[in-house]
C-alpha cells in the first residue's frame, strides 16, 4: 500500500505538486493513472488545471478510475485532497462550456465568477484564506489563486475575497478541496500539505 497516490490524468500540475508533497515530508508518493494503485493508497491527491469539462473528461477516460476513486474515498474513507480544478470536480456539476457532471461528492456547482467591472478574471495572485469553520487542514493565511470559475454550494471550509466572497476550500468527513494552489503558496501551502499528510479523519 503506497502512502500518497497523486492522480496523473493529464490535467494537473503534477511536478510542482509532487515537489510540494516532498517538501511537506511525504516520501512514499505514487504518481499514477492506475486505478488499482488508487484503491491501495492511504491518501489521494487530485490536482487539476484548465477547464472543468476537459478535466472531468480526462479523468473519466481512464478505465476504472472514477470507480477506484469512489471506492477508496467514499467507501473506504481514505483522506482526499482536491486542488484547484481537482477541488471543483468534487461538485455536482460544472458550468463551463455547457454543463458537465462532476463527481457529486459535495453538493454544489462550479460557475463563472461574477465580479464588478474593472476587476480582472481570472482571479490570480496572493489572497487571504479565511476559515469559515474549525477544520484541521484549513487555517488563516495567504495562498496563491489562479481561477476564473468558483464553487457555489455546501460544506464550505474557507473563503477569500475577489469582488465579493469566493469559496476557497470545501470539505466534509475525509474530503477536502482547495481552490488555491498549495504548491505555489510557499510556506502556507507546504504547512497545509503537512497537515494533510498527518490527517486522521
Amino acid at each position: 500500500m503506497s502512502g500518497v497516490a497523486l492522480i496523473d490524468y493529464g490535467a494537473g500540475n503534477l511536478q510542482s505538486v509532487l515537489n510540494a508533497l516532498k517538501a511537506a515530508g511525504a516520501s512514499d508518493i505514487e504518481v499514477t493513472a492506475d486505478p488499482a494503485e488508487v484503491v491501495a493508497a492511504k491518501r489521494i491527491v487530485l490536482p487539476g488545471v484548465g477547464a472543468f469539462a476537459h478535466c472531468m473528461g480526462a479523468l473519466s477516460a481512464i478505465p476504472g478510475m472514477i470507480d477506484a476513486l469512489t471506492q477508496s474515498v467514499i467507501d473506504d474513507g481514505r483522506p482526499f485532497l482536491g486542488i484547484c480544478v481537482g477541488m471543483q470536480l468534487m461538485a455536482d456539476e460544472g458550468h463551463e462550456h455547457g454543463v458537465t457532471k462532476g463527481l457529486g461528492w459535495i453538493r454544489g456547482a462550479v460557475a463563472p465568477m461574477a465580479v464588478p467591472r474593472g476587476l480582472k478574471i481570472p482571479h490570480m495572485g496572493w489572497n487571504d484564506v479565511v476559515p469559515t469553520q474549525v477544520h484541521p487542514l484549513i487555517e488563516a493565511g495567504e495562498a496563491y489563486f489562479l481561477h476564473g470559475y468558483a464553487f457555489e454550494g455546501s460544506d464550505v471550509l474557507g473563503t477569500t475575497e475577489h469582488g465579493g466572497t469566493v469559496v476557497a476550500a470545501i470539505g466534509r468527513d475525509n474530503l477536502v478541496g482547495v481552490q488555491f494552489h498549495p504548491e505555489k503558496s510557499q510556506r502556507y501551502g507546504v504547512a497545509m500539505l503537512q497537515r494533510f499528510l498527518k490527517w486522521r479523519p
